[in-house]
């Protein structure tokens, strides 16, 4: 299957060039003509790499890039800043703040495509945990932790509280597998499936539980019982 991109840029004129193009080497582009209808689709649909502009209205390119980097869903997701600021001063802002690859207009199409082939490569085979995610790694150690500490006061032996959150079997099987402290890779190759599918679930455990992180949604489905 063809990876999937996820376009953002307010210029309509360079939107359809630049997702026809794509589209014609072979990827699948969705497009959105601002950083809060991106997130909209996000919601929706998890891409493997986003390319945004910087200067659009409401929500600049940094606004958005902070926002999907302070989102464990989006944390690690490639993300290509396509702009016509080309300034230094610029670049470096935009990798402080999270970019992966940086590509003032106008630009090379051949380059981008290069650029985004290298990233979903690198993002294939380089494990989470040295992903440029320090976080993860801590996430286990985490898990750990908590299991301790409800154990120390017998919170898992007692009855879970009352609660009543309906999960597919999938999702059951994921959020056991979190709960073990496995993360998307592993549990991927476990339930037999891809990483987007079980970030999918991931998401949907975060929304049905109303937890934002793995740590939170842990600690939620131990205290109440949901998880093994």
């Amino acid at each position: 299957m063809s990876a999937q991109l996820l376009l953002v840029d307010d210029e309509p004129g360079v939107r359809e060039a630049v997702k026809d193009y794509l589209e014609e080497s072979g990827f699948s582009v969705q497009v959105a003509s601002n950083a809060v209808d991106a997130w909209s689709l996000l919601q929706q649909n998890h891409p493997d790499l986003i390319i945004s502009d910087i200067m659009m209205p409401q929500v600049s390119g940094y606004q958005f890039l902070e926002q999907l980097r302070n989102d464990p869903r989006f944390k690690a997701l490639p993300v290509v800043f396509l702009t016509a600021r080309g300034m230094t001063s610029d670049r470096i802002r935009g990798y402080q703040a999270g970019v992966d690859a940086y590509l003032p207009k106008p630009f090379d199409p051949d380059e981008l495509v290069a650029m985004i082939e290298n990233l979903l490569q690198r993002r294939a085979t380089t494990p989470e945990t040295s992903n440029g995610n320090v976080e993860l790694e801590k996430i286990a150690q985490q898990i750990a932790e908590i299991r301790g500490m409800l154990d120390q006061r017998g919170a898992i032996a007692q009855t879970p509280p009352p609660i009543r959150i309906d999960l597919t079997p999938r999702e059951q099987s994921v959020l056991d597998l979190v709960a073990q402290g496995l993360m998307n890779k592993e549990i991927a190759r476990r339930l037999e499936t891809s990483v987007r599918n079980v970030e999918k679930y991931v998401s949907r455990l975060f929304s049905k539980t109303g937890t934002n992180s793995r740590t939170e949604l842990v600690r939620y489905a131990l205290e109440h019982g949901l998880a093994k």
